[in-house]
């Protein structure tokens, strides 16, 4: 048995720092290391004093890396070396050859590891944006102008793609690259298609702590990689699978040998030449059920997106009395437009049934975020709960 040992993941410049022990990370040659974020010490206590470093663990574990939640006990994904060797290797492939990458994304948690990671695999020098005041897309353009290839990605989540989107000098940036990943958070179809027809070569990924990052690509899931429905449940297999988590032996989403056992509601749709391409509907534990019916908030969030006036929105459910659950829904406006309840309401209801259509608006300036880009639903409950009438 060896030892978890906490490894701070700073920013900006000084990620060049922890490039040796990731190395040894990858060839499974160093011990097992907890990522944490070096610029915030109460995350960084919060998650060693879920995962404990300094305890023994197998091994066969070269990292453990939070999810993304921020509620309750942290879980750690122990992932093995040959799991994220694994992932990197099949994300080159798919991608047409290793190449230079681009580090726009915190560190510490596993889609900033990853673009780290496979730069290692690639032999070649991350280009990295400092993100620890925000993302600034000037910022973004002299990266992308400074990378060298041969060829060259990066990896945003949606709320960056949206904010390079305002910017003309960072969508052709973008544009130049050979792949933008865009992950994290389902991103609204309205910005995959602006994006994609300013030429921006996107690539939609879909995967999580537990599976070393994207393990599935535009709905195509990565060499190595399995994917089955179970009653509208997705669950993921294959090598770049983790090993558990850490200090929960027993926890049911590994119950069964060889699956992951996830949290989202998806199905198979035929793709471009009859293949199978997974499409993923939305959260089964972020399910809201009113007046007895279900309602997935992201099917509600992929129709209001599509509706002018809406920016960005994040629909949930609140405690009723009568309904058990109200559908609301937080809504940044679209440049010089005031969207009304009763207009956003119709334009839900032409398309779905009336039971998922927002009962109360809120319009913010942004989405409160949590982890890789992850809308923060539980402070927006929060914040509905405590608005005054």
């Amino acid at each position: 048995m060896s030892t978890l040992r906490t490894l701070p993941m700073p920013t900006g410049a000084s990620v060049g720092e922890v490039l040796p022990h990731l190395r040894g990370a990858l060839e499974g040659s160093g011990p097992a290391w907890l990522p944490v974020p070096s610029g915030d010490r109460r995350e960084s206590h919060r998650l060693s004093s879920a995962l404990q470093p300094g305890e023994p663990i197998d091994d066969d574990i070269a990292l453990v890396v939070t999810t993304s939640g921020t509620t309750g006990i942290p879980k750690g994904a122990m992932l093995s070396a040959p799991a994220l060797r694994a992932s990197g290797d099949a994300t080159h492939e798919r991608l047409g050859g290793p190449g230079q990458w681009l580090l726009a994304l915190p560190t510490y948690h596993i889609a900033g590891l990853q673009v780290l990671m496979r730069s290692i695999l690639a032999g070649t020098e991350p280009a990295v944006l400092d993100v620890s005041d925000g993302f600034l897309t000037g910022g973004l353009v002299s990266a992308i102008a400074g990378m060298t290839g041969p060829r060259r990605y990066t990896s945003l989540v949606p709320t960056q793609l949206i904010k390079s989107l305002d910017d003309p000098a960072c969508v052709e940036a973008l544009a130049s690259l050979d792949a933008v990943l865009v992950g994290g958070a389902a991103t609204p179809a309205p910005v995959l298609e602006r994006a994609r027809a300013a030429g921006i070569p996107l690539v939609r990924t879909y995967g999580m702590s537990e599976t070393c990052g994207g393990c599935v690509y535009d709905g195509v899931p990565l060499t190595g990689t399995t994917v089955r429905i179970e009653e509208g449940r997705v669950l993921l297999g294959g090598a770049m699978l983790a090993k558990g988590y850490r200090g929960q032996p027993d926890h049911p989403a590994f119950a069964e040998p060889g699956w992951f056992r996830t949290d989202d509601a998806g199905l198979f749709v035929e793709g471009e030449g009859g293949v199978g391409v997974l499409r993923i509907s939305g959260r089964l534990d972020e399910a809201i059920t009113t007046g007895g019916l279900l309602v997935i908030p992201q099917v509600v969030e992929a129709v209001l997106a599509e509706h002018p006036a809406v920016q960005e929105c994040v629909v949930l459910g609140l405690p009723d009395d009568r309904l058990g659950q109200r559908v609301v829904a937080a809504v940044v406006p679209a440049p010089g437009t005031v969207p009304t309840l009763d207009e956003l309401r119709a334009y839900v209801t032409a398309e779905l049934d009336s039971t998922a259509a927002p009962r109360e608006l809120a319009l913010v300036e942004e989405i409160p975020l949590r982890g890789p880009g992850k809308p923060n639903r539980a402070a927006l409950r929060e914040y509905f709960l405590t608005a005054t009438p």
